[in-house]
């Protein structure tokens, strides 16, 4: 399905959102046509107060920067209000129930709790029983929806079209490379994954992807690049940097000027951040003409205000 020829609704009838897998390709554009609007707001100074007057928690068992940012000031820009709920496991271990959790900041009036680094077991126990609240998973060790949303609207902002156009993913198989795939090749993309045998990415990802379009894997980063229109690398390690022996099996991986010359010559060059300039990416391809790290590091706050708006009930 071609983006530009979808006529946007700018509604979606799911509340929660724990990962793209669970969103039909209409469901996608809905949330990539609501960011498009919602940055040419920002850009013309205009107000877009959908949130006035409700609350958005923010629940994270793990740090961020940029997240964190984006969230607290899409949510003042939106009229809402943000407060901070810190998550520890020893708080879930000392008798926390998730049940209890959620009821009681229902209760409080939110109108959604932004999650990070909770597994993917425990948002599924969360959605159960939330009536009220919409619960969107950030980033967790599994998916990290928002990113993959925010890097397929950069994409189809730079490019002007999503359909046909070859993503290459390099690196390791986490969280980054299973939505930007189950997103990306919904809207119409070609996937090609290069990834070491010790680092792979989930098979059950790759046959969800199958069902949907063209993925092709590879242990050899040439030939997942070959051709390719968009070369996508991540950290390999933000909270756990990786050891000398996986730096090893990574090396051959690293996105450099010889590797990204094997692209399409107008090839993006994208990375979520943050990045460690001579690991995953040398600094003159991240830091060059081709990258767009600096525009995805923007998009971000308007796809969670899209996110946001759209969800919430």
């Amino acid at each position: 399905m071609d983006i530009n020829r979808y006529s946007p609704s700018y509604g979606v009838s799911k509340k929660h959102m724990l990962r793209l897998k669970d969103f039909s390709t209409e469901e996608l554009f809905e949330f990539l046509y609501a960011t498009k609007a919602m940055k040419a707001k920002f850009i013309a100074h205009e107000s877009t107060e959908i949130l006035k007057g409700v609350t958005v928690a923010l629940l994270f068992g793990d740090t961020s920067i940029r997240t964190r940012a984006a969230l607290e000031i899409g949510i003042r820009q939106l009229g809402g209000y943000c407060v901070n709920l810190p998550y520890n496991e020893k708080d879930m271990l000392a008798g926390e129930n998730i049940k209890d959790i959620v009821s009681v900041i229902s209760r409080y009036g939110a109108g959604a709790l932004v999650t990070r680094g909770i597994n993917d077991r425990e948002l599924q126990e969360f959605c159960k029983v939330s009536d009220d609240v919409s619960i969107i998973n950030s980033t967790n060790r599994e998916y990290i929806p928002v990113q993959a949303l925010c890097d397929i609207f950069t994409i189809w902002e730079k490019k002007g079209r999503l359909e046909g156009l070859k993503l290459a993913y390099i690196g390791k198989g986490g969280n980054n490379a299973a939505s930007l795939i189950m997103g990306g090749i919904k809207c119409g993309m070609e996937i090609s994954v290069a990834m070491p045998k010790e680092f792979p990415i989930y098979p059950d990802h790759v046959q969800h992807a199958e069902q949907y379009g063209k993925i092709f894997v590879t242990e050899n980063p040439v030939e997942a690049v070959r051709g390719a229109d968009i070369v996508y690398t991540d950290n390999y390690g933000y909270h756990n940097p990786p050891s000398e022996a996986d730096k090893e099996i990574l090396k051959p991986y690293q996105v450099n000027n010889n590797l990204l010359n094997i692209a399409q010559h107008n090839a993006l060059f994208m990375h979520s951040l943050p990045a460690t300039r001579g690991l995953e990416v040398t600094a003159d391809v991240i830091d060059g003409k081709q990258s767009v790290i600096l525009d995805q590091g923007e998009n971000k706050l308007h796809t969670i205000k899209a996110v946001l708006a759209l969800l919430i009930k």
